[in-house]
């Protein structure tokens, strides 16, 4: 007997893991499945940690990025759709694959699909590059032998994911530039530019205001002891990020950050669209909705959308509609909880949940172009009203002296 870590699903549609004795995963599956389980992952028991240096650096075995899983998924999708069995495509990914981190993941799988295990089972071998959401569609594929139209959903929300994160990675590339070159222009003028009138003024006795005395200071500490603030910066966001990570904690954050002015509602536009997305997908693809639930929480990093989930979750154990509890959360737009209660009211939850998602990423693109077209000029005035305090500074210093010349 050997034992085998899993996770599954229980019938309530609560995410379960634990440990159990068998023979072989197959054992275990179906002692799972007796039980009124849905499994999404069977494998070694993680009893230690990874295995560690003795400098502390953790050595994993490297895990697919979103941008790869998107595409090898998106090529299962063509090849399987084309008639190609399970093999002949995953050989075909990792024979070609310029990457030898998918070519290792994809050898893998084949060799395990090769001994006869499930696709579900073999990817869960993966964790880190194969999520539960993308384990259990998978799983639900095969049992109904939809494995192509399956892999063509999963391409399309990984799809959309990955231009939904760029977007906003690319928007703010910009502002993150033009903020480190407002930093490094008046750090410049403090540290190097000041320095260079103080002894005129010092030598000269001149009454110096208290803005040109408080810059100078400012200066000397900057130069004297600047190379501290990077690992104070450091130690007080990783301090910051452990007390925000606590529950009760994490949860007023979340809440706080959908009611601020400008960025609340771009985070409500993303929450909306990812969870529109993945709703629709799991249930387009036979999902149950409490189970569908019970994956995107997993997949969920907001604590205000993951309470709001749960209590739908309750109430549709209960067989309360969807839409009537995320509207009394209030973490979502009033448009997808419509969107939702239409498709509850006329039978089509699956592909409404898609046309909201479709209808909020836009909104989403549509907020982060209006926040880019606010920081830039903030930005901007920021710096200029920075640099014109210096100046001025300066210049009060400068007449100060010419007084006393006179």
């Amino acid at each position: 007997m050997v034992e085998f870590a899993y996770t599954a699903i229980d019938t309530q549609g609560t995410v379960i893991r634990g440990t159990l004795e068998a023979e072989s995963e197959g054992a275990v599956l179906t002692i799972l499945r007796r039980r009124g389980h849905i499994p999404m992952r069977i494998g070694a028991p993680t009893h230690f940690a990874p295995t560690r240096l003795m400098c502390g650096l953790t050595l994993r075995r490297p895990d697919l990025r979103r941008a790869e899983l998107a595409a090898i998924t998106r090529e299962l999708a063509v090849m399987l759709g084309a008639g190609q069995d399970i093999d002949r495509a995953l050989r075909f990914l990792a024979e070609t694959s310029v990457r030898l981190r998918v070519r290792r993941v994809m050898e893998g799988v084949r060799t395990m699909v090769r001994d006869g295990r499930a696709l579900h089972a073999a990817m869960g071998h993966y964790p880190g590059s194969f999520p539960r959401l993308y384990l259990g569609m998978v799983r639900a594929a095969e049992a109904t032998g939809d494995l192509a139209p399956t892999m063509e959903r999963l391409a399309l929300l990984l799809e959309r994911e990955r231009a939904l994160t760029s977007t906003v990675q690319s928007a703010m590339i910009y502002p993150a530039i033009l903020t480190l070159a407002a930093i490094g222009s008046i750090t410049l003028l403090l540290t190097t530019v000041l320095p260079q009138f103080t002894p005129l003024f010092t030598q000269n006795g001149v009454a110096l205001p208290a803005s040109t005395r408080m810059l100078i200071q400012a200066g000397n500490w900057l130069s004297r002891d600047g190379l501290a603030i990077p690992p104070i910066l450091l130690v007080l966001t990783l301090l910051g990020r452990a007390l925000i990570h606590r529950a009760p904690l994490r949860l007023r954050v979340d809440r706080w950050l959908l009611a601020l002015p400008i960025a609340g509602p771009l985070i409500g536009e993303i929450l909306a669209a990812r969870f529109a997305r993945l709703l629709g997908t799991l249930l387009e693809n036979g999902v149950p909705i409490l189970t569908a639930l019970a994956i995107i929480r997993e997949a969920t990093t907001n604590r205000a959308a993951i309470a709001a989930i749960d209590a739908a979750t309750q109430n549709a154990k209960a067989g309360y509609g969807l839409a009537t509890t995320l509207e009394a959360a209030k973490v979502f737009p009033a448009r997808m909880v419509h969107l939702l209660r239409l498709g509850e009211e006329t039978a089509q939850l699956g592909p409404m949940a898609l046309r909201a998602a479709n209808i909020h990423e836009d909104q989403g693109r549509i907020a982060i172009q209006r926040l880019v077209a606010l920081l830039v000029p903030a930005i901007t005035i920021i710096m200029g009203l920075l640099v014109a305090g210096i100046v001025s500074s300066l210049l009060l210093a400068m007449l100060s002296l010419n007084d006393l010349a006179q």
